[in-house]
C-alpha cells in the first residue's frame, strides 16, 4: 500500500467535514458551530419562521450583542441608528424561541463576535465555524476554518447545521525572520496587502506560516486572520500549536478532563505535512519591517511609517492607477508627501481588528505618562465585556483615561459607525480597524488604518506617528 501524500491543515479539515460532493465542485458541508449578531442574526431567524422551519442543533449556535449597539458608559440595549433596537429586539426574541446560547448587553460574555468566539473556547481548532460577517475569517487565528456568510446561508445553518460551498484553492504565506520592537502582527498583515494586493487572495484558503508567526500571541494571529478579508481570502488560519492549546486551556467551552487531551492530540495532529502542496506560496521578510500604516482607500494603499505617499503611476495596472488618483484627492494627500506629516483630529482603538487585551497594552505602553494631543478625540472600544474588565483590573483604563481617551462599553462602534456614531465630518482620523473605505468613519472622513501603538503615538503627537520612539523610554 502506497503512502498517503502529504496534506496541508486545510485538507485535513475539509476533509473531515465533507458530507457529499454534489458534483460542478459544489460540497455539502457540516458546520460545527454557527454565531449570530443582530444584524445578520434577526432576518435569519424571520426567514426560518417564515418558512416554519426550527433549528436543528441550537447547542451548537451562539448570539450576541455588537453591531448597532451604543458603546457609551451606561448605555443599556440602546443605540444610535434608525431600527436598531428593533435589530436587537428581533434577535432576543429568535434566540429565546429557538433556545440558543445569548450574550445580550449586561451579560459578562457579550462583546465583538470575532472576539468573543475564541475568548470563550466556543471556536476551537479543527472546527467549521461561519457567522453574518465578512471577518469571521478572524478566528482561524486558534485554527478554525471559518468565513462569513449571508443571511440566506445563515437561515439554511440553522435548519440543516450543513452548508454548500465551493472548494478554495490553496495559499501558504510564510512571515520569515522576528519583529523588531514596536512592530506588531497589525504591520505584518499590512505590509502583505500591500504586497500582493487588495484581491491577491481571491478565491484562496490561506495558512499563515513561518517563524514570525510561530512568535506571536494568539491576539496577533487574530490580527492577522482577520484581515485576510482585505486581501479577498474565503478563508485565513493558523495551524494550532502549543501556543493555541495554552490560549484555549480552561476556557468556557473548551473540552474539559480526558477530553481535553483526545481533543489536544487531534489539532495538534492537523499541522500541515511536510511536503505539502500548495496552489501558491508567499513570502515575507518581518527581520526588517517596520510599523505601516494606510495613505489611501483601500488596505493595499500602504507604506511603511517613516516614508511617502506614492505617486499614482506607481500601481500595478490602469486600474489600480485610477484607484491612487480617487484616494489621493478623497485622503487630500499628495504624492512624496511624509506620512508623519499629516496632522489628526481623531484617533480609534478597537473593532474586532485590535480590540484584544494584548492590543490594548501595546497601546498603554506608549501612552503611560503622557497626554493626548489638543484637537484629537481619542476613543477605545474594548473587544468584549470581559476585556474591558479585565483591562480595568490591570489598570489599563486608568492609562486610557488619564491619557484622555473616552473608554467605553464593549461593541463594532466607529469601526463603520455601525452604532450610528461617526467622526466628525472631513476629520482626518488613525484607526485600528479593518477597512479605510471612503465614509467608513463617517461622512468624508479620512481614515489611516495602523496597529494600536501607532494609533496611541499618533494621539499622542497630533499627527501620524512611528511608536518606536515613544517606546524606547
Amino acid at each position: 500500500m502506497s503512502p498517503a501524500s502529504p496534506r496541508s491543515f486545510f485538507d485535513k479539515v475539509w476533509d473531515d467535514h465533507v458530507v457529499a460532493d454534489l458534483g460542478d465542485d459544489a460540497w455539502l458541508m457540516h458546520i460545527d458551530r454557527h454565531f449570530l449578531h443582530e444584524l445578520s442574526g434577526a432576518v435569519s431567524f424571520k426567514g426560518l419562521d417564515d418558512a416554519g422551519r426550527t433549528v436543528r442543533h441550537p447547542e451548537l449556535s451562539f448570539a450576541t450583542i455588537d453591531h448597532v449597539v451604543a458603546t457609551e458608559p451606561g448605555r443599556g440595549r440602546s443605540s444610535r441608528i434608525p431600527g436598531g433596537i428593533d435589530f436587537m429586539s428581533g434577535l432576543a426574541a429568535g434566540v429565546a424561541r429557538h433556545r440558543i446560547r445569548f450574550f445580550d448587553v449586561g451579560d459578562s460574555r457579550q462583546g465583538i463576535v470575532h472576539v468573543i468566539a475564541p475568548e470563550l473556547g466556543a471556536a476551537l481548532p479543527g472546527l467549521t465555524l461561519v457567522c453574518g460577517d465578512s471577518h469571521t475569517t478572524t478566528v482561524g487565528g486558534i485554527g478554525a476554518m471559518s468565513w462569513g456568510i449571508g443571511s440566506s446561508d445563515g437561515e439554511h445553518v440553522l435548519a440543516t447545521q450543513t452548508l454548500v460551498i465551493s472548494r478554495p484553492k490553496s495559499m501558504r504565506v510564510n512571515f520569515d525572520g522576528r519583529l523588531t520592537h514596536g512592530v506588531y502582527a497589525k504591520d505584518m498583515v499590512l505590509a502583505l496587502i500591500a504586497a500582493i494586493g487588495a484581491d491577491g487572495g481571491i478565491g484562496h484558503a490561506v495558512e499563515f506560516a513561518g517563524e514570525a508567526v510561530r512568535a506571536l500571541p494568539i491576539e496577533g494571529r487574530l490580527t492577522i486572520c482577520n484581515m485576510a478579508a482585505e486581501m479577498s481570502a474565503r478563508l485565513g488560519f493558523v495551524a494550532p500549536d502549543a501556543t493555541t492549546l495554552a490560549f484555549l486551556h480552561g476556557r468556557t467551552y473548551a473540552p474539559k478532563g480526558a477530553l481535553w487531551q483526545s481533543a489536544s492530540d487531534y489539532w495538534l495532529s492537523l499541522a500541515s505535512d511536510e511536503g505539502a502542496a500548495f496552489d501558491r506560496e508567499v513570502r515575507l521578510d518581518c527581520n526588517t519591517l517596520a510599523p505601516q500604516v494606510t495613505w489611501g482607500t483601500s488596505p493595499e494603499h500602504v507604506v511603511a511609517i517613516d516614508a511617502v505617499v506614492p505617486r499614482a503611476d506607481a500601481a500595478r495596472d490602469e486600474t489600480g492607477r485610477r484607484s491612487r488618483e480617487r484616494a489621493l484627492a478623497y485622503m487630500d494627500v499628495a504624492p512624496g508627501q511624509a506620512l508623519q506629516s499629516l496632522p489628526i483630529t481623531g484617533a480609534f482603538i478597537g473593532s474586532c481588528t485590535n480590540s484584544r487585551l494584548d492590543d490594548l497594552r501595546s497601546a498603554a505602553a506608549v501612552l503611560r505618562g503622557r497626554r493626548v494631543a489638543d484637537g484629537v478625540r481619542a476613543i477605545c472600544v474594548p473587544g468584549s465585556t470581559a476585556v474591558k474588565h479585565a483591562a480595568e483590573s490591570e489598570g489599563l483604563a486608568a492609562v486610557f483615561i488619564s491619557a484622555g481617551f473616552e473608554w467605553r462599553e464593549s461593541g463594532c462602534s466607529l469601526c463603520m459607525s455601525a452604532g450610528g456614531e461617526s467622526f466628525a465630518r472631513g476629520s482626518r482620523v488613525i484607526s485600528t480597524t479593518n477597512r479605510n473605505f471612503e465614509d467608513r468613519q463617517g461622512p468624508r472622513v479620512r481614515s489611516h488604518l495602523a496597529s494600536p501603538a501607532t494609533v496611541a503615538a499618533s494621539a499622542v503627537l497630533g499627527r501620524v506617528a512611528d511608536p518606536r520612539p515613544l517606546l524606547a523610554h
